[in-house]
């Protein structure tokens, strides 16, 4: 199958993914999670947090997007004291997932470890990127709706590059959004799973 799903490709989609969130007893996602695909307007509001390691960065970076008139989040921390990195990754993961805020951005040492952890928030589909290249194709082809970035690995201005590219980057329809509907359609699965599991 190549190009856009037909019509009635979608609508069978659609029937299982409810069929198997209603039969599981499953919450859907928030209204928010996953949905928003267009470049973030400039009042959207962002979520922002770090650890210890990224906390200079994020402040520069927050400072900036209000500089640009956006709304922002800040989910801490507040220093440069050793904190651990996945609250404040789950911190961000959350406001987007609730449909708190559109995006969010979460800067670490490496990016990895808060990648991780945002990515265990249902309804959160985290990407750490090193690059613009890399910022726009998480967007266009894997819907990312949470940005992660290393302090230790990117400068500041290549980071702002960064942010700026995702930002703007809507999300990609056709094959992008068949195959994002796929991820969305295994953590569902999984949920229904889990589910099952406890009822048992």
């Amino acid at each position: 199958m190549t190009g856009r799903p037909s019509e009635d490709e979608i609508r069978t989609l659609v029937r299982k993914v409810v069929s198997g969130v209603v039969a599981a007893g499953v919450e859907p996602e928030a209204p928010g999670a996953g949905v928003r695909g267009d470049a973030a307007p400039s009042g959207a509001s962002i979520a922002i947090g770090s650890d210890h390691g990224g906390f200079k960065l994020k402040e520069r970076l927050a400072f900036r997007l209000r500089e640009q008139g956006r709304e922002v989040h800040d989910c801490g921390t507040d220093s440069t004291e050793p904190v651990d990195y996945p609250d404040f990754a789950a911190a961000v993961a959350r406001r987007v997932a609730s449909g708190e805020s559109a995006w969010g951005i979460v800067v670490d040492g490496a990016g990895i470890g808060s990648c991780m952890a945002a990515n265990k928030i249902p309804g959160v589909r985290a990407a750490l990127c090193y690059d613009i290249s890399s910022a726009r194709n998480s967007r266009e082809h894997n819907h990312a709706n949470v940005l992660t970035l290393g302090a230790g690995l990117i400068g500041e201005s290549l980071a702002a590059q960064i942010v700026e590219a995702w930002l703007e980057t809507p999300w990609g329809e056709g094959r992008h959004a068949r195959r994002v509907a796929k991820i969305t359609e295994l953590e569902r699965a999984h949920r229904a799973e889990r589910a099952g599991e406890r009822t048992a």
